[in-house]
């Protein structure tokens, strides 16, 4: 997603309004409800990766950050975030709309933006054309097979306010177990994300998310690093 949605400000800021409280609803914590991403296929080992979606950009106001890998985000190199592909995976992404292709590097997780499956770097998306507009349809196909199996969570929600991200933790650990908060930030301020559980395969992690749908969330299921 492109720095003018600030990776849809809040990563996924998902909690649903009945879950806010009206003191705790203030500017910068007000939910964007997101619809809840279709499933991506899981990564199979021993085999080329390749979906379809809609990419994104993201670029100043993570700029010189660290990404999910430790490496320090330049929005001028070649990288992409993924929410289930294995960091430093080499992917090869094709603009459907110009056909243009350019060959990244997996190097952070996202995006948490509803039906998106993939954020790009600002130099990436300006080698496949489509800064001005901001997102664009596209396919990825990984350069190598994949090498080896994941561990997969689920993101409940993300917030700006660290108190309205406990709130969340406290409720969901009385159903569910090894619910935790993993702080990240950005150039415009610091983010929490509540994440349930560490699942052997994407079906479970579904399965997690399917439950955290009926308590009024929109999870996002992901690769857990």
């Amino acid at each position: 997603m492109s720095s003018l949605a600030l990776r849809t400000l809040g990563i996924g800021l998902v909690l649903a309004a009945s879950v806010l409280s009206a003191s705790c609803a203030g500017p910068r914590d007000r939910s964007a409800l997101l619809s809840i991403p279709t499933p991506s296929p899981a990564p199979v080992p021993g085999e080329i990766y390749r979906e379809t979606g809609v990419s994104s950009w993201y670029g100043k106001d993570f700029h010189g950050r660290k990404t999910a890998n430790g490496e320090t985000y330049d929005m001028y190199g070649l990288s992409a975030a993924h929410r289930t592909l294995p960091l430093g995976a080499s992917i090869r992404v094709t603009n459907l709309d110009n056909y243009k292709t350019v060959k990244v590097k997996v190097n952070d997780r996202g995006p948490f933006a509803r039906n998106r499956v993939l954020d790009l770097s600002y130099g990436a998306a300006k080698e496949l054309g489509f800064v001005a507009q901001g997102t664009t349809r596209v396919r990825i196909e990984t350069v190598e097979p994949i090498r080896d199996s994941a561990q997969f969570t689920v993101q409940a929600g993300a917030f700006v306010e660290e108190g309205n991200a406990k709130q969340l933790k406290q409720r969901l650990s009385r159903r569910f177990d090894s619910v935790s908060i993993v702080s990240s930030e950005s150039n415009v301020g610091k983010f929490y994300r509540v994440r349930v559980g560490s699942y052997s395969s994407e079906e479970k992690a579904e399965l997690v998310a399917s439950k955290l749908t009926l308590e009024g969330l929109e999870p996002i299921v992901m690769r857990k690093d």
